[in-house]
């Protein structure tokens, strides 16, 4: 039985310019701030995070106009019966709540995973430790995540403001840990660590960057020529649009100074989500980063060349707009996800695509999936997208010639439970891996996933299993 794996993917042709990118926003260019080298994160002291009193961390007000409430989901995977066919892989305790002295203060604790050749980084709320893939023991941690950026001084080091990404840069085998300093701002800065090997508990090279507004919400995308990162804007409480931002990963790896290349969107778009590299087969040459987010039914796509040896001349283009099947955000963007025990509800985080948008290159085709939490009769699922355009683009060509496709879609709600915060993957065959929380008014929220190979109908998940039942309801106090 071949077991599901649970990497993610994205695809597209790419561009090197297309006559959208003339039109779009102007490049913007900066230095680093700063950059040090840290000592190794196994020589740094274990210091146990000491949590304050617990708080909500809330979410800044994107868009008014969503997509309308109540529309008919013509995708919609009302059951599942199919066994899906995986095997149970090691088990252990992450970052939770006792687990090695450690206990988070915040909600939401902005749960953050990533799983390299030999080990596993795991992040929560202000604080990671890297596990050894193989055993499920604890090798460095948890460490508050500020520490690690002592050495580059400055608020990074001194602020430990969470909303943190830990990813693995498979091409190169490195691995790239960022968060934001916020507090006091400004400087707003996004803090970014590059490790020196695949050690995950050796040095690493450290860096900041300095961005104009409260850089809210940062999701990290790796490509073969940057470290590519979005954000969403805030002037005080005010949104001003997405930003979407590219580090030098060549000179990051190097440990040298760095620039960061950026593009600033209108508050007409918010939550882009950058592609993120799985497998070994690179993009084509030249290939530039995808985005998306979603629309009125529909998916927005821009790409992003980012030029590091010319700055001046890297393009942001798009965005294009690709149908989907109708859809209404899930809580109408906002909060209602039931939990047994407690009128308190949950935010379904309805307005925005899921983090990762997964690429992965097949040679014959480049293929992307992805997934955001949608309305589903009375209550929510998930609806996910594998994204496909095998042409490649040229020079002559507008990205509206040939633009991506959806190759199949659907919305997984085969009961009347709550399915919301997916993460979906794909593996080198073409398996899909979709996880999940699911909760209701009968039931404490668990995580759950799904999955489908390529023989299965499309557009259509297999019977689910349960990872882990929860034990308890979040409430505020």
């Amino acid at each position: 039985m071949r077991r599901l794996s649970a990497l993610l993917v994205v695809s597209f042709a790419w561009c090197a310019g297309s006559a959208l990118a003339q039109n779009g926003p102007k490049p913007e260019v900066t230095p680093e701030v700063n950059h040090a080298v840290s000592p190794p994160l196994r020589n740094i002291p274990r210091s146990v995070h000491e949590p304050g009193p617990p708080h909500l961390i809330p979410l800044g007000k994107l868009r008014p106009n969503l997509p309308p409430p109540g529309q008919v989901d013509p995708v919609i995977q009302s059951s599942a019966s199919a066994s899906l066919p995986v095997t149970s892989g090691l088990n252990f305790a992450g970052v939770g709540n006792g687990d090695y002295g450690f206990t988070p203060d915040a909600a939401p604790p902005d749960t953050n995973l990533s799983v390299g050749a030999t080990q596993v980084v795991q992040w929560v709320n202000e604080s990671f430790a890297v596990f050894n893939k193989s055993t499920g023991v604890l090798e460095a941690g948890p460490t508050p995540a500020n520490l690690l950026w002592t050495s580059l001084g400055g608020p990074c080091a001194t602020n430990n403001d969470g909303d943190p990404i830990a990813q693995y840069d498979k091409a190169a085998n490195r691995w790239v840990l960022s968060q934001f300093s916020v507090t006091g701002g400004p400087p707003f800065l996004q803090c970014v660590a590059v490790s020196q090997g695949p050690d995950a508990t050796g040095a690493y090279n450290l860096y900041a960057f300095s961005e104009p507004n409260f850089n809210d919400y940062p999701k990290m995308g790796i490509w073969t020529d940057g470290y590519y990162e979005t954000f969403n804007m805030f002037q005080g409480n005010l949104f001003v649009g997405a930003r979407v931002c590219a580090f030098d990963r060549t000179s990051m790896m190097a440990g040298s100074a760095a620039t960061q290349v950026c593009f600033q969107l209108s508050s007409s778009f918010d939550s882009v989500l950058p592609s993120d590299l799985d497998g070994s087969t690179l993009p084509p040459v030249g290939s530039p980063n995808f985005l998306l987010n979603f629309g009125l039914n529909s998916l927005n796509f821009w790409q992003f060349h980012a030029d590091f040896a010319t700055p001046s001349n890297s393009t942001l283009s798009g965005p294009v707009n690709i149908p989907v099947a109708a859809f209404s955000p899930a809580c109408n963007g906002g909060v209602c996800i039931p939990q047994s025990g407690t009128r308190e509800l949950l935010d379904s985080l309805g307005d925005r695509l899921m983090y990762r948008l997964a690429y992965r290159n097949f040679g014959g085709h480049e293929a992307m999936v992805v997934n955001h939490s949608v309305a589903a009769g009375n209550s929510v699922g998930v609806r996910w997208y594998e994204v496909r355009n095998p042409a490649i683009l040229t020079l002559a060509q507008s990205s509206t010639t040939n633009p991506p496709v959806v190759f199949q879609q659907g919305t997984f709600a085969p009961d009347s439970s709550y399915r919301w915060m997916g993460s979906i993957a794909m593996d080198q065959v073409g398996d899909i891996a979709l996880g999940y929380s699911v909760s209701s008014s009968q039931m404490h929220p668990a995580i759950r996933y799904t999955g489908r190979v390529p023989t299965d109908t499309a557009g259509t998940m297999e019977a689910e299993n349960t990872v882990i039942a929860g034990g308890g309801s979040q409430l505020k106090n």
